[in-house]
């Protein structure tokens, strides 16, 4: 139902068409040179050169009338916005995910992730709207240093996307959204640079083959 591609997302976008994918949902660096406890880190997230190509990619290759959801870097926010309107993207709402745990404390205990919905064009309304704060699970972080729960992807690929439609991550990490549209009856597209992350998310999407043909 789907490929994972090892590569930087600037040389394998080229060869998607244009208009061709139906959602993107993804999890760019957030631009904050991040590392974990273990040490991994993160490609290009020290830099923000990517940003306003990679986003202009993703405009061209969605087709019109459709969504993006992008989480973000909430202390970069501003390159964000400006590498989504450059692209395009119009806003069009804002997801907060409520985490029962905080992943850091500092003046306040980090408890959220959010995400931005873009629209190319002008989307057709869901029937029944999700809520725009949404329950979060921790993943453990097993595959990825900022590894995303499916059960938060999954709603939303199931909100913006009909069966069958085809999904794109370009920044694929651990494989979360991948994982979430084949769980939901999509078909995906993920890219991943890091050849580590790439091959754990490969082995993660092996392992759901098998019940897709049970």
């Amino acid at each position: 139902m789907g490929r994972l591609i090892l590569g930087d997302c600037l040389s394998v976008f080229p060869s998607i068409p244009d208009g061709s994918v139906d959602l993107i949902v993804t999890d760019p660096p957030y631009l904050v040179n991040y590392q974990d406890r273990s040490g991994r880190s993160i490609a290009n997230d020290q830099n923000d050169d990517w940003l306003v190509p990679a986003f202009a990619q993703m405009h061209r290759v969605l087709r019109r009338d459709t969504t993006c959801v992008s989480f973000y870097g909430w202390t970069k926010v501003d390159l964000f916005f400006d590498a989504w309107r450059k692209a395009g993207f119009r806003v069009i709402g804002h997801i907060v995910f409520n985490k029962g745990y905080a992943s850091k404390s500092r003046y306040l205990r980090y408890q959220h992730e959010s995400a931005y919905l873009l629209a190319k064009g002008n989307p057709p309304l869901p029937a029944q709207p999700l809520p725009d704060v949404m329950p979060w699970e921790y993943s453990g972080n097993r595959l990825h240093p900022t590894q995303k729960p499916v059960g938060a992807l999954a709603p939303l690929i199931e909100s913006f996307s009909r069966p069958m439609d085809i999904v794109l991550d370009p920044f694929a990490g651990s494989g979360s959204t991948c994982a979430a549209a084949h769980q939901v009856g999509r078909r995906y597209v993920g890219i991943e640079i890091d050849p580590v992350y790439h091959a754990n998310a490969v082995r993660r999407l092996d392992a759901l083959a098998p019940k897709a043909a049970a």
